[in-house]
């Protein structure tokens, strides 16, 4: 029903405020008595074959929400209501954000793809935390970032004043250093500032009664030779895991009329190469650490391929906006029966 009724009706809409218009609309329909638990019977799919344990936290499955649909925290009830294991809020800053000029989010629909250039809006951390101090036991991941005016020399304090003003609300941290739509951001991901940030923030973590894993997220845009290095920098800053991969520059094999617009590229041109990188990763490590794979997962037979590649877990954004809620219970289902 939603590919063939809901979806065409909403791709009518300018992307971004038709997310924040079912934004509102699952927010309040949530809120009328007997439909959390419907939708919840509906997606949700429980069985011990989808439990998944890592970094000390026990997922029910292992399919999650990526980062990036609910950057300030504002609705990660009502999406777990659909059948995610998890959720993951952010990116945040620590101050708020206008991020860059509207228009900026863009469908690519013939190539089942989305390009944005949001720039980490979002309301900041004091706006997230008491929505946080809410959660009673979804797992809830918090994608972390700098503001815009920071400069390089400075980002770890931001990373730092995240990693603390959170810590007691989320279940573990992702670094997010790999957006192309902060500038000078990805520099961050060479191996001398990108190592000296996470040392920086293991050191802060270990000296935590109860240490939170902390896992990078990279671009697919990396080289095999740069893919080592992150390999390298994982290893010797005992990073707990890598999220592969965020968004692309890449416009190579585009259909769309405004395939040429900037920003990050998401959806399914990402799904060879964002398992390309996890299967590297997995291999190239020996199974070193954890990975969460996101990037162009719009079936059941994309996520196992992420799964069979090395993912531990994966996430969706943009195959949940194509296809729909029922994609997290039709992942499941398939698991289950694999």
């Amino acid at each position: 029903m939603y590919r063939h009724l809901i979806k065409p009706i909403l791709f009518l809409g300018d992307p971004e405020w038709v997310h924040y218009f079912v934004f509102e609309l699952i927010r309040r329909i949530n809120r009328l008595p007997g439909v959390p638990f419907l939708i919840r019977s509906l997606y949700q799919v429980k069985h011990t074959k989808l439990e998944r344990k890592l970094f000390g936290i026990t997922f029910k499955n292992p399919v999650g929400l990526a980062a990036g649909f609910d950057k300030d925290a504002r609705l990660y009830r009502e999406l777990s209501n659909f059948g995610f294991g998890f959720i993951e809020i952010g990116t945040l800053t620590p101050k708020p954000q206008p991020g860059k000029p509207k228009k900026r989010l863009f469908r690519l629909p013939q190539d089942e793809a989305l390009i944005n250039r949001m720039g980490f809006n979002n309301q900041g951390l004091e706006a997230a935390i008491p929505r946080l101090q809410k959660n009673k036991n979804i797992i809830i991941g918090g994608n972390i970032g700098k503001n815009k005016i920071t400069p390089n020399k400075n980002a770890v304090e931001d990373y730092i004043l995240c990693f603390n003003a959170l810590y007691p609300y989320v279940d573990y941290f992702v670094v997010n250093v790999s957006s192309p739509n902060t500038p000078d951001l990805r520099a961050l991901q060479e191996k001398k500032p990108l190592t000296d940030l996470l040392n920086s923030l293991q050191n802060l973590n270990k000296s935590k009664e109860k240490p939170k894993p902390i896992l990078l997220k990279i671009a697919p845009d990396l080289s095999d030779e740069q893919l080592l290095d992150i390999i390298e920098i994982v290893k010797t800053t005992e990073t707990s895991g890598v999220i592969a991969t965020n968004t692309s520059l890449s416009r190579e094999g585009l259909k769309s009329n405004n395939k040429s617009e900037s920003g990050g590229l998401s959806g399914k041109p990402l799904t060879k190469r964002s398992t390309e990188v996890i299967s590297f990763l997995s291999k190239k490590s020996r199974k070193a650490f954890p990975i969460i794979g996101v990037g162009g997962i719009h079936s059941p037979e994309d996520a196992l391929e992420k799964l069979n590649a090395g993912a531990d877990l994966i996430q969706l954004y943009t195959g949940f906006v194509y296809e729909g809620p029922g994609l997290v219970q039709r992942i499941n289902n398939t698991l289950i029966n694999k």
